[in-house]
């Protein structure tokens, strides 16, 4: 943001800047060219008089003088001719003769002045040429023609330019300077809302936005503060809770599963269908204490990881899958499901061998109690442009369409698998996983029957520069 605002602070100013000195450039020159133009049309306007004298006395001695010293000190070609165009005084090797002094010549003589148009610029250097006639009204007795030499005024245009060009550059910098100034001014409490805002949204716990910058701001970071310690002390509360019913519970559980198991060796053998549902229960209860607390850990890694953005962890997924499908194949022998795993490449994922290894027990565990015995469970990881995927097919009967959609929701099962031994919480806590690593689970139907589950989790740039 910071940046946008001082590009268009900057934009502005440079406008401004050049709206000032490019007019500015412009009248300076022009003023310098019409001073140019001036004198030398004084100095044409002497010699027309000398020359007119000479016309009527016969005497050109004091003309010859003038424009040969004016052409000395000066180093400006002159040319004066009469009526007839015959040359009466050439210095500085200009001559009547010259196609460009004819042409002058001619006009001159047509009692018309010429003058150079244009104005000059630093850069200007080819000489100008000026014309007068001699005499007045119609009686046009002869003309005078001056080359002009514009280096000294181009000097001068350079000079001035100089000045101006410095100036708006000074005024940029003030500008650039005042602009990072007010940007940052603006801009900083802003980083500062972001990240609270960030740390709030992620469940932990927000630092206070300092108030800074215009009053609007200081306003806005003040309500924010009181917001973010109501809502930081609703979330604490609440995890708190999750983890503390939690552990309060082990114990009473603990004391329970005792008496129970002392309890068996003294039940009828009538009872004892009631005791293996009351341990199914008490064991069911304890699986889904396990999984509140792994679902509490996996949301505050999950929050910790989006605010950090960390992102130099990196495994090879290939090998993390292979050594997890490994560990499982006896508990697949035992339900009657073919587990295999397609052995490939090297994946690198962006997340930590034991993240990985946690998302593929989940995985893992709900295709071998979910496919149901003969069922066979595919599990490869593959590399699909800036994502690491993970990918678990398996033929057994799957999920409808519906229920698709709400695989992954927290305590859902099917209807289908109501009998199976879980807590509803697996996917999800697979979820939180691999959405604090920026990657996502999909859920989608197999062909001809069944599930495939695939986590998408960004590849690490370590791996693919290895």
């Amino acid at each position: 943001m910071r940046t946008r605002v001082l590009t268009v602070v900057l934009a502005f100013a440079v406008l401004a800047v050049a709206g000032f000195a490019v007019p500015l450039l412009g009248v300076s020159a022009s003023q310098r060219t019409q001073q140019l133009v001036a004198a030398r049309t004084a100095d044409l306007d002497r010699f027309a008089g000398l020359a007119e004298q000479a016309a009527v006395s016969g005497d050109t001695g004091a003309l010859t003088a003038e424009v040969t010293r004016y052409t000395e000190l000066y180093g400006e070609a002159v040319v004066v001719v009469d009526a007839r165009r015959a040359p009466v005084v050439q210095t500085g090797g200009m001559r009547a003769a010259d196609p460009a002094v004819a042409r002058l010549v001619d006009a001159a003589l047509r009692n018309q002045r010429v003058s150079p148009g244009g104005t000059l610029r630093p850069w200007s250097r080819a000489d100008k040429l000026l014309a007068r006639p001699v005499g007045t009204g119609t009686r046009v007795s002869g003309a005078v023609v001056l080359r002009a030499s514009v280096r000294a005024a181009a000097d001068d245009i350079a000079l001035r330019w100089a000045l101006v060009l410095a100036g708006a550059g000074l005024f940029a910098v003030a500008c650039v300077l005042l602009a990072r100034r007010a940007t940052h001014w603006v801009v900083r409490p802003l980083h500062r809302l972001d990240r609270a805002v960030g740390a709030l949204a992620a469940g932990l716990p927000a630092e206070h936005a300092r108030a800074g910058g215009p009053p609007e701001l200081r306003q806005l970071a003040t309500g924010f503060n009181s917001m973010a310690d109501a809502v930081t002390t609703a979330l604490e509360q609440q995890r708190r809770l999750v983890a503390d019913t939690s552990h309060q519970l082990r114990n009473p559980l603990a004391a329970l599963r005792l008496r129970i198991d002392s309890l068996q060796s003294r039940l009828p053998a009538s009872a004892g269908r009631t005791y293996t549902g009351v341990t199914a229960e008490l064991e069911r209860m304890e699986h889904l204490l396990d999984d509140l607390l792994a679902l509490a850990n996996a949301e505050h890694r999950a929050g910790e990881l989006s605010v950090t953005d960390v992102r130099g962890a990196c495994c090879d997924a290939t090998a993390v899958a292979a050594a997890q499908a490994q560990l499982w194949q006896p508990v697949a022998e035992r339900a009657g499901v073919h587990l295999a795993f397609v052995p490939g490449p090297a994946v690198p994922m962006t997340c930590t061998e034991g993240e990985l290894a946690q998302v593929a027990d989940i995985l893992l565990d709900n295709a071998i109690k979910y496919a149901g015995s003969g069922a066979r469970v595919e599990a490869r990881c593959l590399t699909e442009g800036p994502d690491a995927v993970l990918e678990l097919r398996d033929d057994g009967p799957g999920l409808d369409p519906g229920e698709l959609t709400r695989a992954g929701t927290r305590f859902w099962r099917s209807d289908r698998h109501r009998d199976v031994r879980g807590s509803g919480l697996g996917l999800a806590i697979a979820e939180r996983l691999v959405a604090g690593r920026g990657g996502h689970v999909e859920f989608a139907p197999a062909e001809p029957h069944g599930l495939r589950v695939r986590v998408v989790v960004p590849a690490s740039p370590k791996g693919r520069t290895a």
